[in-house]
C-alpha cells in the first residue's frame, strides 16, 4: 500500500477523532458547569445525588462506561440499537465522563474566590447572577485554564476508546492497516497526528491564557 493510499484511509478516521473531540467538548463543558452548581447545591439531595455522578464518573473507567451507554439500551430496557448509535453513544459516553471531571475543576475554581468579592458585589448592588457572570466566572475562567488543558489534551489521547463500540476513528484504522499491511507506519502517522494535535491545543490554551493575563 502506497503512503498516499494510507493517508486517505487514515483521513476518515482522523475527520471521526476531530468529530469527537470538538462534540466532546462543545457538550461538557456548560454541562460541567452544571454539574458544578448541583455538586454545590444547598439542597443535601441534589448535592448527594450528583457527588454520586461524579463518584461513580471518576472511578470508572471511560471504556466501561462506553459499553454500558452502548449495550445498556438493550440489555436493560430491550431497546434494539441500530449501527449508527455507535458514535451517538461514544458522544454520550464522553460527555457524561467529562462533565464530571470540569465540575470538579470549576467547583475548585469558584471556592477559591474570597468571599469579599461577593459582599463587594452586593454592596455594588450586583444580582447574585450578575456577580457570578460578571465578576466571578472570568476570574474562575483564568484560574482553571492549566487544569481545562490538561483535561483537553487527556481527551484528545481518549478518542482511541472509541473503538470499544466499533468507531472507526483514526487509531482503529491505524491498526487494521498496519495489521494487514504489515507495517509500523499507520502507527507512527498516528502518533505525529496525536502530537500535533495536541500541541496545537496547547498554542491556543496558551494564547487565551495569555489574554486573560488582565485579570492578575
Amino acid at each position: 500500500m502506497s503512503l498516499s493510499v494510507m493517508l486517505q484511509q487514515l483521513a476518515s478516521g482522523m475527520i471521526i477523532t476531530v468529530e469527537i473531540f470538538f462534540v466532546t467538548l462543545i457538550c461538557s463543558l456548560p454541562l460541567g458547569l452544571l454539574v458544578c452548581f448541583g455538586r454545590m447545591s444547598k439542597n443535601p439531595v441534589i448535592r448527594a445525588v450528583v457527588s454520586a455522578y461524579i463518584s461513580i464518573m471518576r472511578g470508572t473507567p471511560l471504556m466501561l462506561q462506553l459499553m454500558v451507554v452502548y449495550f445498556g439500551p438493550y440489555f436493560i430496557f430491550g431497546i434494539r440499537i441500530s449501527r449508527g448509535y455507535s458514535l451517538i453513544a461514544v458522544f454520550i459516553a464522553f460527555t457524561i465522563n467529562y462533565a464530571a471531571y470540569f465540575a470538579e475543576i470549576y467547583r475548585g475554581g469558584i471556592e477559591s474566590m474570597s468571599v469579599g468579592q461577593y459582599e463587594a458585589a452586593k454592596i455594588l448592588g450586583y444580582s447574585k447572577a450578575q456577580t457570578f457572570f460578571r465578576i466571578i466566572l472570568p476570574q474562575v475562567i483564568k484560574r482553571i485554564l492549566p487544569s481545562v488543558t490538561n483535561e483537553v489534551i487527556t481527551l484528545v489521547k481518549d478518542t482511541s476508546l472509541a473503538f470499544v463500540v466499533a468507531v472507526a476513528e483514526m487509531f482503529t484504522i491505524a491498526k487494521q492497516i498496519a495489521s494487514s499491511q504489515t507495517t509500523m507506519m499507520p502507527f507512527v502517522i498516528a502518533a505525529v497526528f496525536y502530537y500535533i494535535f495536541n500541541l496545537i491545543v496547547a498554542i491556543v490554551m496558551e494564547k487565551v491564557e495569555k489574554k486573560l493575563d488582565y485579570y492578575r
